[in-house]
């Protein structure tokens, strides 16, 4: 695996995230020719997370997919925990492992006790910390619909570098940039054609301000997160994160961050890497949905490193080859708070 390192005479520059639009006046209520949003604005500004519902038995075969029904209170709790940087991994209003585990990390580091039960009071305590309204608006730009684009990627490795990384549509753009999956980026904005600029979206109000001054990061690859630590030991951020997989683990006790590259390209090499994608040397170039994301975290250990992803709905859910892999925001804002030094505990 192969990257480009950004230098200057300083040293390292990380890749910086935008920041995230300021909230607006919410939109006058649609009227009835307009298509009505899965969830409203005021529904999740006004949203308690529901109890926990039992088990459901598994779908027998050729039954239709279940009906996508996010529930408003953890669109907002997702959001609140995404602003003070416990990372539920991508909003989509389900909740799930990833948030259950922001939700313990953020009561352990607030000294709230264990567990990661998503209630009223966890709820409470979140919005008197952040008291900024959870949705905003958004004007869709032409720099947002331009393109250009790229086809998904897919298992062929040659195919995706020369078809090219980028989006795969302004959807998946904007998807990324509020932190949502495009499901819940298309409920709540029923009928709005995102490739025409002008029209005005219902988005949640994310922060994308970086991370400065961590010292430490300690990836757990049982619970299958990163954490972010300052000098004094105290808790900056948390992150779901993929961490390696049974053919090709990631690495295990101390290594260090070597450098920072933003926008890398990917190399697969197979006179150095492991794992079976052909033999021949292939360069996919950066984007997006490179196989690295936006940003690469280039640790101590060779072919090893902290980079983004082109899936972000698979964070904590699949494996890796090795490296850790978290959101393309996520990690965006962990590498603008490291430098080379930082020490990386693999636990």
């Amino acid at each position: 695996m192969s990257f480009r390192l950004v230098l200057a005479a300083a040293g390292l520059f990380a890749l910086a995230a935008c920041g995230s639009p300021a909230p607006e006046d919410r939109p006058e209520a649609p009227s009835a020719a307009t298509p009505r949003p899965l969830l409203t604005a005021d529904q999740i500004e006004t949203g308690q997370p529901r109890p926990p519902a039992p088990p459901a038995p598994a779908p027998a075969e050729g039954a239709p997919a279940p009906v996508y029904a996010p529930d408003p209170g953890m669109v907002r709790l997702q959001i609140l925990l995404d602003r003070s940087r416990f990372s539920p991994g991508v909003i989509d209003g389900l909740g799930g492992e990833n948030t259950r585990q922001a939700i313990a990390a953020w009561r352990k580091a607030e000294g709230l006790g264990e567990g990661g039960a998503a209630d009223a009071d966890l709820l409470q305590r979140l919005a008197a910390a952040d008291a900024v309204p959870v949705m905003t608006r958004y004007v869709l730009t032409a720099a947002d619909v331009a393109g250009p684009f790229s086809p998904l990627p897919g298992a062929d490795l040659a195919a995706t570098a020369r078809a090219g990384t980028h989006y795969s549509s302004a959807l998946e753009r904007l998807a990324e940039r509020f932190h949502v999956t495009e499901a819940l980026l298309q409920g709540l904005n029923p009928g709005v054609d995102f490739r025409r600029a002008g029209q005005t979206l219902i988005v949640p109000a994310v922060n994308d301000t970086p991370l400065a001054g961590v010292a430490r990061i300690v990836i757990d690859k049982t619970e299958r997160s990163a954490r972010a630590y300052d000098e004094a030991g105290a808790l900056l951020a948390f992150y779901p994160a993929t961490i390696g997989s049974s053919e090709r683990p990631a690495p295990s006790g101390t290594v260090t961050v070597v450098g920072i590259a933003p926008e890398p390209d990917y190399t697969y090499d197979p006179d150095r890497v492991s794992y079976d994608r052909g033999d021949q040397r292939i360069v996919v170039p950066a984007g997006p949905n490179n196989p690295v994301g936006t940003v690469w975290i280039d640790l101590s250990r060779d072919t090893y490193g902290i980079h983004g992803s082109p899936d972000p709905s698979k964070i904590g859910k699949t494996a890796s080859n090795g490296c850790v892999r978290l959101t393309n925001w996520d990690a965006e804002q962990l590498a603008a708070g490291v430098k080379p030094g930082v020490v990386v505990r693999f636990i």
